[in-house]
């Protein structure tokens, strides 16, 4: 993931802006509780795109093993600055390997957006080539018309050798009918 959210934005750009959404009585936690009641509450997650850290910092706090990767500098030093004792990844979504694998790889906050234009089935093969056996892929990304969408996802989710297992229009399992957010779950074939 880059330094953009929704445009540019720098990383304490981007913490300013979840404190505020939360001051307004917003969850910010919606990506972290959707991986917990899939999990049930033990694992290890690998928050691909971590950005300043959000979702791994607030998993790692309801005790799972997490690791982030995320290629922008500035995002990845606010995620160590605030907890330098996780894992932390200066590496590119395209072609990373850690050598280990997690229960569930989660892509939060329109990471598929934001990587270079052509290489997000480059990013998802990369991303399932970390999941353990029975692991999933979750993804959550707004859906805009002539961008990446949900046929391609889901194409370059059935060659990384993962189906899709679940689908909804928002982190707190809204039914999926369509629309300009969705929320994907793919498995292992």
């Amino acid at each position: 993931m880059g330094s953009t959210w929704g445009g540019r934005m720098s990383g304490r750009d981007y913490d300013a802006r979840w404190e505020r959404l939360e001051a307004e009585g917003h969850n910010p936690h919606g990506e972290a509780d959707f991986v917990d009641s899939l999990l049930g509450g033990s694992g290890r997650v690998l928050d691909a795109g971590c950005g300043t850290g959000r979702v791994a910092i607030e998993l790692a706090r309801r005790g799972y093993e997490v690791a982030g990767v995320d290629i922008d500098t500035e995002m990845i030093s606010g995620a160590r600055a605030k907890a330098p004792e996780l894992a932390w990844h200066q590496l590119d979504l395209a072609s990373f390997d850690l050598g280990e694998s997690f229960d569930a790889v989660v892509m939060a906050g329109n990471v598929l957006l934001f990587t270079g234009p052509g290489t997000e089935g480059a990013v998802v093969r990369s991303c399932a080539a970390h999941l353990s056996p029975g692991g999933a892929l979750v993804a959550g990304f707004q859906l805009r018309g002539g961008g990446y969408g949900l046929a391609q996802y889901d194409g370059d989710c059935a060659a990384a050798s993962l189906a899709l297992s679940e689908r909804y229009s928002t982190w707190e399992r809204g039914p999926w009918a369509g629309g300009d957010y969705a929320v994907s779950v793919h498995r292992s074939i």
